[in-house]
Protein backbone atom coordinates (compact mmCIF):
# COMPACT_ATOMS: atom_id res chain seq x y z
CA UNK A 1 0.00 0.00 0.00
CA UNK A 2 1.09 2.91 -0.49
CA UNK A 3 0.05 6.70 0.87
CA UNK A 4 0.09 10.34 -0.09
CA UNK A 5 -1.08 13.39 1.13
CA UNK A 6 -1.05 17.10 0.19
CA UNK A 7 -2.75 20.55 1.54
CA UNK A 8 -3.38 23.40 0.06
CA UNK A 9 -5.04 26.55 0.72
CA UNK A 10 -7.72 27.40 -1.61
CA UNK A 11 -9.62 30.75 -2.02
CA UNK A 12 -12.85 30.09 -1.45
CA UNK A 13 -15.11 29.15 1.35
CA UNK A 14 -15.40 26.03 2.94
CA UNK A 15 -18.94 25.37 1.60
CA UNK A 16 -18.00 26.26 -2.20
CA UNK A 17 -15.00 24.41 -2.05
CA UNK A 18 -16.58 21.31 -0.45
CA UNK A 19 -19.89 21.98 -3.33
CA UNK A 20 -17.08 21.99 -6.22
CA UNK A 21 -15.86 19.17 -5.34
CA UNK A 22 -19.20 17.25 -4.66
CA UNK A 23 -19.81 17.57 -8.14
CA UNK A 24 -18.11 14.13 -9.36
CA UNK A 25 -17.64 16.05 -13.06
CA UNK A 26 -15.51 18.75 -10.98
CA UNK A 27 -12.99 16.08 -10.47
CA UNK A 28 -12.18 15.05 -13.74
CA UNK A 29 -11.96 18.64 -14.59
CA UNK A 30 -9.14 18.58 -12.09
CA UNK A 31 -7.47 15.29 -11.61
CA UNK A 32 -5.43 15.33 -15.02
CA UNK A 33 -5.38 10.56 -14.68
CA UNK A 34 -9.43 10.26 -14.11
CA UNK A 35 -10.17 9.52 -17.61
CA UNK A 36 -13.40 9.05 -17.75
CA UNK A 37 -16.50 9.38 -14.75
CA UNK A 38 -20.17 7.68 -15.60
CA UNK A 39 -22.91 6.27 -14.02
CA UNK A 40 -23.09 8.62 -11.21
CA UNK A 41 -25.84 7.64 -8.32
CA UNK A 42 -26.83 9.20 -5.41
CA UNK A 43 -26.10 7.45 -1.88
CA UNK A 44 -28.91 7.48 0.93
CA UNK A 45 -25.51 9.11 3.01
CA UNK A 46 -25.74 12.29 0.58
CA UNK A 47 -22.89 10.84 -1.58
CA UNK A 48 -22.34 9.41 -4.73
CA UNK A 49 -21.12 5.93 -6.25
CA UNK A 50 -19.80 6.35 -9.55
CA UNK A 51 -17.98 4.37 -12.18
CA UNK A 52 -14.42 5.64 -13.21
CA UNK A 53 -11.06 5.25 -15.36
CA UNK A 54 -7.95 6.22 -14.03
CA UNK A 55 -4.79 6.33 -16.28
CA UNK A 56 -1.32 5.87 -14.93
CA UNK A 57 2.05 5.20 -16.68
CA UNK A 58 -0.24 4.73 -19.87
CA UNK A 59 -2.32 1.73 -17.83
CA UNK A 60 -6.20 2.73 -18.23
CA UNK A 61 -7.75 1.40 -14.59
CA UNK A 62 -11.50 0.83 -14.58
CA UNK A 63 -12.84 1.05 -11.41
CA UNK A 64 -15.73 2.25 -8.85
CA UNK A 65 -15.87 4.87 -6.22
CA UNK A 66 -17.93 4.81 -3.50
CA UNK A 67 -18.44 7.89 -1.17
CA UNK A 68 -18.25 6.20 2.46
CA UNK A 69 -18.30 9.28 3.84
CA UNK A 70 -20.09 12.76 3.15
CA UNK A 71 -19.84 15.33 6.00
CA UNK A 72 -21.24 18.58 4.07
CA UNK A 73 -18.08 21.40 4.69
CA UNK A 74 -15.87 18.91 6.70
CA UNK A 75 -15.12 15.56 4.63
CA UNK A 76 -16.06 13.41 2.40
CA UNK A 77 -14.19 9.45 1.99
CA UNK A 78 -14.01 7.63 -1.10
CA UNK A 79 -13.66 3.67 -1.04
CA UNK A 80 -11.92 2.66 -4.76
CA UNK A 81 -12.75 -0.76 -6.00
CA UNK A 82 -11.67 -2.77 -9.03
CA UNK A 83 -8.39 -2.41 -10.10
CA UNK A 84 -6.85 0.23 -8.57
CA UNK A 85 -7.62 -0.31 -5.06
CA UNK A 86 -7.69 2.28 -1.58
CA UNK A 87 -9.29 5.11 0.12
CA UNK A 88 -9.17 9.10 -0.83
CA UNK A 89 -10.16 11.12 1.70
CA UNK A 90 -10.91 15.02 1.59
CA UNK A 91 -10.68 17.33 4.12
CA UNK A 92 -12.35 20.92 4.33
CA UNK A 93 -11.03 23.48 7.48
CA UNK A 94 -11.61 27.17 7.48
CA UNK A 95 -8.75 29.62 7.08
CA UNK A 96 -7.58 32.91 6.35
CA UNK A 97 -10.98 33.92 4.82
CA UNK A 98 -10.43 30.85 2.75
CA UNK A 99 -10.10 26.60 2.60
CA UNK A 100 -7.69 24.11 3.75
CA UNK A 101 -8.26 21.81 1.50
CA UNK A 102 -6.34 18.11 2.68
CA UNK A 103 -6.19 15.50 0.44
CA UNK A 104 -4.95 12.13 1.47
CA UNK A 105 -4.58 8.74 -0.94
CA UNK A 106 -3.87 4.98 0.09
CA UNK A 107 -3.83 2.78 -2.53
CA UNK A 108 -2.52 -0.78 -4.02
CA UNK A 109 -0.97 -0.17 -7.18
CA UNK A 110 -1.82 -2.80 -9.60
CA UNK A 111 1.10 -5.28 -10.75
CA UNK A 112 0.92 -4.27 -14.57
CA UNK A 113 1.48 -0.81 -13.57
CA UNK A 114 4.06 -1.22 -10.77
CA UNK A 115 6.17 -3.38 -13.39
CA UNK A 116 6.04 -0.25 -15.78
CA UNK A 117 6.81 2.07 -13.55
CA UNK A 118 8.67 0.71 -10.49
CA UNK A 119 7.30 1.78 -6.85
CA UNK A 120 9.32 4.81 -6.45
CA UNK A 121 7.89 6.39 -9.89
CA UNK A 122 5.09 5.55 -9.17
CA UNK A 123 5.02 7.39 -5.75
CA UNK A 124 6.40 10.14 -7.29
CA UNK A 125 4.04 10.28 -10.24
CA UNK A 126 1.16 9.75 -7.28
CA UNK A 127 2.31 12.74 -5.43
CA UNK A 128 2.63 14.83 -8.47
CA UNK A 129 -0.97 14.10 -9.03
CA UNK A 130 -2.22 14.63 -5.80
CA UNK A 131 -0.59 18.10 -5.89
CA UNK A 132 -1.96 19.25 -9.62
CA UNK A 133 -4.86 18.08 -8.36
CA UNK A 134 -5.03 20.69 -5.41
CA UNK A 135 -3.34 23.55 -7.66
CA UNK A 136 -6.07 23.04 -9.92
CA UNK A 137 -8.58 23.25 -7.24
CA UNK A 138 -6.91 26.39 -5.87
CA UNK A 139 -6.28 27.93 -9.68
CA UNK A 140 -10.13 27.40 -10.58
CA UNK A 141 -11.12 29.09 -7.52
CA UNK A 142 -8.58 32.05 -7.87
CA UNK A 143 -9.90 32.55 -11.56
CA UNK A 144 -13.73 32.24 -10.42
CA UNK A 145 -13.23 34.59 -7.62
Amino acid sequence: MSTVSETIHVPAPVDEVFAFLDDPNNHMAVTPSIADIDNVERLENGGKRLDHTFRMAGVALDGELVQTVHEPDERMVFEMRGRLEGEIGLQFEAEDGGTRLTYAATYEIPGNVLSAVAAPFARRYNERELRTTLENVQTHFEVAG
